[in-house]
């Protein structure tokens, strides 16, 4: 048996955060400004925030979430999905100057069936990418290395906004 080190997510399940506890998870994140070094929230706008994932794919795996608690992106408001836009282009800068990826993904999973770990929350997931870094570890062993701790990863990005 392999064993992978990940000492940050020790110090994640020793908090005592529960991600399944009753609510939704990026309604307690906006509702907490006060706790959001502890939730890793990078930036809050005026409609929305950006917050590291916390089971990132890669380092700097984050998400554009807006304050409004929905599922439907086609009736969100024209201004919450502007901001969300324009944090997400300004969220692509930070990580292109801390990170130097190839590459990004952008994208929404809209329900569960599409593939939404939060399905009754609308957000955006923005990924930097390197040629070749999906490796043997996801491909092969159906496991993620990540590099960086998310404390790390949130002093770089935070100090880019």
């Amino acid at each position: 048996m392999q064993r992978l080190w990940s000492p940050w997510r020790s110090k994640y399940i020793a908090s005592g955060v529960d991600a399944t506890a009753e609510g939704c998870v990026f309604c307690r994140i906006a509702a907490n400004p006060d706790q959001d070094a502890v939730n890793f929230v990078i930036h809050r706008g005026e409609h929305s925030f950006v917050v590291l994932n916390l089971y990132p794919y890669i380092t700097g795996h984050l998400m554009i979430v807006p304050y409004l608690h929905t599922n439907e992106f086609d009736a969100v408001a024209k201004e919450i999905t502007d901001e969300m836009m324009d944090l997400a282009k300004r969220s692509q800068t930070a990580l292109r100057e801390v990170y130097s990826p190839s590459g990004f993904n952008l994208g929404m999973n809209l329900g569960a069936a599409a593939g939404a770990g939060i399905a009754d929350h609308l957000h955006i997931h923005l990924l930097p990418r390197w040629t070749g870094d999906t490796n043997f570890m996801t491909t092969v062993g159906e496991s993620r290395v990540i590099p960086e701790a998310l404390e790390v990863t949130y002093e770089k990005l935070r100090e880019k906004f």
